[in-house]
């Protein structure tokens, strides 16, 4: 298990495959490996992943954020529940190309350069897994910028409200509050 829990930061291990639940819990760092077992990406609310390999079954169960990069994806092995399986945009194309770059020069990946020498071709094998919910996010962030708004600004919160449906969650229910039992007795 490699990336379990990763806040931020860069992992771009010795040019290899990863065994199960790469990047599980991932949230901010960015990582590439040369392939994966099963449960790749799962929970992961954040950061980049970069795949240059075949990945195990149940790819991306429970991903709301973040994004993966995946080479030669069978559809079959995600967990489509939460996720979009997409063509790279051309500045995702462009932050894939650097990513790869990066892994090549500090492993020495023959995959890396495999991919490099022929990249136009190497793209179209590319896609891009992204959880629905977190494409909203980014797309409300990009319009408060659009309008001068500043995305992280009280002001932006407060109009985003409309964005999700009850923003107070449980707090907007009244709650039962039962007795306390007596010290020592039965549970």
């Amino acid at each position: 298990m490699i990336g379990y829990g990763a806040t931020a930061g860069e992992h771009l291990p010795h040019a290899a495959r990863s065994g199960e639940r790469f990047c599980v819990r991932n949230s901010g760092a960015t990582a590439v490996v040369e392939g994966v077992g099963d449960h790749g990406c799962e929970y992961m609310t954040g950061g980049r992943v970069v795949i240059l390999g075949r990945t195990g079954r149940n790819f991306a169960a429970g991903m709301s954020g973040g994004y993966a990069f995946v080479l030669d994806l069978n559809p079959a092995r995600v967990n489509g529940e939460l996720v979009d399986l997409d063509p790279l945009t051309e500045a995702r194309a462009a932050e894939l190309k650097e990513i790869v770059e990066e892994h090549g020069r500090q492993t020495g990946s023959a995959k890396a350069a495999e991919l490099l020498a022929d990249w136009d071709q190497a793209l179209a094998r590319f896609t891009l897994v992204m959880p629905r919910d977190y494409r909203r996010v980014l797309q409300v962030r990009e319009e408060a910028r659009e309008r001068g708004l500043d995305p992280g600004s009280d002001r932006f919160l407060r109009s985003w409200r409309c964005f999700m449906a009850d923003p107070r969650g449980f707090l907007s229910h009244r709650r039962e509050v039962a007795g306390r039992r007596p010290v020592g007795g039965p549970v």
